[in-house]
């Protein structure tokens, strides 16, 4: 992993939104367009009453800030409540997800280190422990992610 040379700017038109392959979150990656193999950051937009996917990381910090609404995120057996402009830094073997159990909007800029600790594919059992699409006890009754 080699860091960039100079800097690279990233306006919003730039921003491509999607969303996420398991819980259908609309988020949009910062620095795919820039080459960085050392850092990602991504906008997360939650949904009211939704929620992440369950995950841990194997070498890689990430740093949850929350910039607008107020954010909602568990970390193993212990739910924090976000305020706005405030954020969390979790060590990768915390088992965390980001979640939504509000009526309003919330939107997460979410940064880190890939884990780029060995070659190949994610194994799915180091970082989603049973199901990464299963819901926090905050949201108990609902269904989430919506059928697509």
């Amino acid at each position: 992993m080699k860091p960039i040379e100079g800097f690279r700017l990233i306006t919003p038109d730039e921003l491509a939104w999607r969303p996420s392959n398991l819980m259908r979150i609309p988020n949009a990656d910062f620095l795919e367009r820039t080459g960085s193999e050392l850092l990602g950051a991504r906008l997360w937009r939650l949904p009211p009453k939704s929620a992440n996917t369950l995950h841990r990381h194997v070498v890689a910090e990430e740093f949850y800030f929350v910039l607008e609404g107020t954010g909602r995120i568990r970390i193993g057996e212990t739910a924090l409540t976000v305020p706005r402009h405030g954020g969390v830094l979790v060590g990768p073997a915390e088992l965390r997800q980001v979640f939504n159990d509000t009526d309003a909007e919330v939107l997460w800029l979410i940064v880190g280190a890939p884990d780029k600790e060995y070659d190949g594919p994610i194994d799915p059992g180091r970082h989603y422990p049973g199901s990464p699409t299963q819901l926090p006890p905050e949201l108990a009754g609902v269904t989430w992610p919506p059928a697509v």
